[in-house]
């Protein structure tokens, strides 16, 4: 059985969607953050990296988000959830795929974590490093409000739900707090991020996360 190594609204709610989607027996496994559970010896021996999520199945373990998403829609490709290899459609998934771990999830690591790119206690540094994050990422959502409004289809790669439907809505969720212009006040990503939200799949990740309002 799949297992999924997660912690509460990290990445590992990419995952924890598509399984949710996928209908098939996995099993959760909690990673307390807040005790450093994910710096711990017996997790680094799944991540070298303490990062989350982490998936095992079998004698695989899988860690960084988009290949577990890569893993799962080619090992259930009767799901659709990636475009048919070799097409030009497959070629743009990938991108954004590799576009959202890369580019949007790691500016939202700086906005969230700005002492690391300071030295210890520059208090003025860590607001300075967060502002500038904040408006990259704000030009980041632009991106993505702009891509919905170009296809005008009901999820991100157009009429077909995706890997990438997942993820979009897990960064945009992390925005729900941001002192302005968060995600879901973009008019085309914040009804996309209503539909979102009405998918069976979602709910019962949000359920089984023990998550509450706000949820983008």
């Amino acid at each position: 059985m799949i297992q999924l190594h997660f912690s509460p609204s990290t990445a590992s709610m990419v995952p924890h969607i598509l399984l949710e989607e996928l209908g098939e027996p996995y099993e959760l496994v909690a990673v307390d953050r807040d005790n450093n559970a994910h710096k711990a010896p017996a997790y680094l021996q799944l991540n070298p990296n303490g990062l989350i999520p982490v998936l095992v199945e079998g004698d695989l373990v899988l860690y960084e988000t988009a290949a577990i998403c890569l893993h799962l829609s080619d090992t259930h490709p009767q799901a659709g959830l990636m475009p048919t290899l070799g097409t030009p459609e497959r070629a743009h998934a990938c991108k954004w795929l590799v576009w959202l771990t890369n580019t949007l999830q790691a500016t939202l690591i700086v906005y969230f974590y700005p002492h690391r790119w300071v030295n210890e206690g520059n208090l003025t540094g860590e607001a300075e490093v967060k502002a500038h994050a904040q408006a990259r990422v704000g030009a980041q959502l632009d991106l993505l409000d702009a891509e919905l409004a170009r296809h005008g289809g009901p999820w991100f790669l157009g009429t077909d739900y995706s890997v990438l439907d997942p993820f979009v809505f897990t960064l945009c969720r992390w925005t729900r707090h941001f002192s302005s212009a968060p995600a879901r006040d973009r008019s085309h990503l914040g009804p996309y991020l209503h539909r979102m939200l009405e998918r069976p799949a979602v709910q019962r990740m949000l359920a089984n996360e023990g998550l509450s309002a706000p949820w983008f």
